[in-house]
């Protein structure tokens, strides 16, 4: 074996040595060097038998039990194994600049049937429809060499949430309830603040920057963010904002409510694009992409969200509206809004806003090469395990890639072969 190639396999070795010093008991610790390095090998299939014959081919039924026992019924935290995978990429990532981004998203998984975990008809995004599908949401550190998601989360829908049958036939946790996706992120986002990760802005699409709540959560925890929004969203003009509270006229309490009138109102933010000169425009290149410069127009300016705030005391505070209008379209195509610095030069901003590519490549390596997508159970724990080993599995991979510069792609490297001194044995004792 290649010096490069022993040296990646003695750090596989250390790194799933580090995952297993989380699980509590020792008998976890064969069955997790197994299924992480079956996630890595070659195969198409990452579900527990192709990947028990992968690594244990002379007992792939026992070995197929071990695994199935490990991931669904053994009660360690997957929490601390994404602690674990985040730790490990942060030090190579930061080679190439600091963390520039948290990037809020979610993924579906299309599913048939009724009865696995969270399956409802809801939006698929990889299906881009309303469909049979699972959703988690996950939080991402990311820079423009290296990303990875360090919370994930399933969602569980409304109607799962209140079934008190269907939560006790895949073991939903009692303390989960019903959140809508914003506030699982910010659950996420506060709980990876607490863990003190580098700060840095949320970056995240319409589906969660459109909620004002969000928004204004992120401020209060001293989080900036670049979101989209959308065209509808509305906001005060450059240089407007509502009027002040109706003066006292000793009568009553005072007034204290900023107030608009029937000739002093916002805009959608739709409208203000189209008003804006054609001078606005200018032409921004954010990255290299396979094939060529990813370019476009935008225009920016500085407003006011005006969400409800005739229910307000103040006016909010003025932020950034980012509008991209690719010249061939008709009309503006997306927005962000963000409470970035005013003196940020618009490239950067422009930069920022466009990171969330990184997550959405992140996804469909961890499903494409990973078999995030291949978990066949239908419970709570075996989700939230299986998800947390297909991350934390990309999570060395990732790290490797972070040892060149500039980092190659996943297909450079080869999975690492089994680490010295794993012998499959068949299954182990119970974990």
């Amino acid at each position: 074996m290649p010096i490069s190639e022993t040296a990646r396999a003695q750090r596989f070795a250390a790194y799933v040595d580090h995952l297993a010093g989380v699980l509590g008991h020792r008998d976890r610790h064969e069955p997790l060097r197994a299924y992480v390095t079956g996630l890595c090998l070659p195969g198409e299939r990452k579900s527990m038998e192709p990947m028990a014959a992968r690594v244990d081919p002379r007992h792939v039924q026992a070995r197929h039990q071990s695994l199935q026992h490990f991931i669904a019924d053994a009660p360690w935290d997957a929490a601390a194994v994404l602690r674990v995978a985040r730790e490990w990429v942060l030090a190579p990532m930061v080679r190439h600049g600091p963390v520039a981004a948290w990037i809020v998203d979610d993924t579906g998984f299309p599913k048939k049937g009724q009865h696995s975990v969270g399956v409802a008809r809801q939006y698929c995004g990889v299906l881009g429809k309303q469909d049979n599908c699972q959703v988690a949401v996950s939080v991402s550190v990311a820079n423009e060499a290296v990303s990875l998601p360090v919370a994930y989360q399933l969602y569980l829908p409304e109607r799962w949430a209140g079934d008190r049958l269907r939560r006790r036939a895949v073991g939903v946790p009692d303390d989960v309830t019903f959140q809508p996706k914003w506030q699982i992120a910010l659950g996420q986002i506060q709980a990876v603040l607490a863990e003190g990760v580098p700060r840095a802005p949320v970056v995240a699409d319409a589906g969660y920057g459109d909620t004002t709540a969000f928004r204004e959560a992120l401020t209060a925890v001293g989080l900036a963010y670049a979101v989209g929004v959308k065209k509808e969203t509305t906001a005060w003009p450059p240089g407007e904002a509502p009027r002040p509270p109706k003066r006292w006229k000793g009568r009553g309490r005072p007034p204290t409510l900023v107030r608009r009138t029937a000739t002093h109102t916002p805009q959608s933010l739709k409208q203000l694009a189209i008003a804006l000169p054609p001078t606005a425009w200018r032409t921004v290149t954010w990255r290299e992409g396979t094939h060529g410069a990813m370019r476009s127009r935008f225009a920016r300016l500085r407003v006011r969200p005006a969400h409800r705030d005739e229910e307000r005391s103040e006016a909010r505070a003025e932020e950034w509206l980012l509008i991209e209008w690719p010249r061939d379209d008709a009309e503006p195509t997306k927005y962000w809004l963000s409470t970035l610095p005013a003196t940020m030069p618009m490239p950067e901003l422009v930069r920022l806003a466009k990171l969330r590519w990184r997550i959405e490549r992140d996804y469909q390596e961890l499903k494409d090469e990973l078999g995030l997508d291949h978990f066949e159970g239908r419970g709570w724990r075996g989700f939230h395990h299986h998800g947390a080993l297909c991350i934390a599995a990309y999570a060395f991979l990732a790290a490797e890639r972070a040892r060149l510069s500039p980092p190659a792609p996943l297909s450079f490297l080869r999975a690492p072969r089994l680490p010295k001194g794993f012998k499959p044995r068949g299954a182990p004792g119970a974990a």
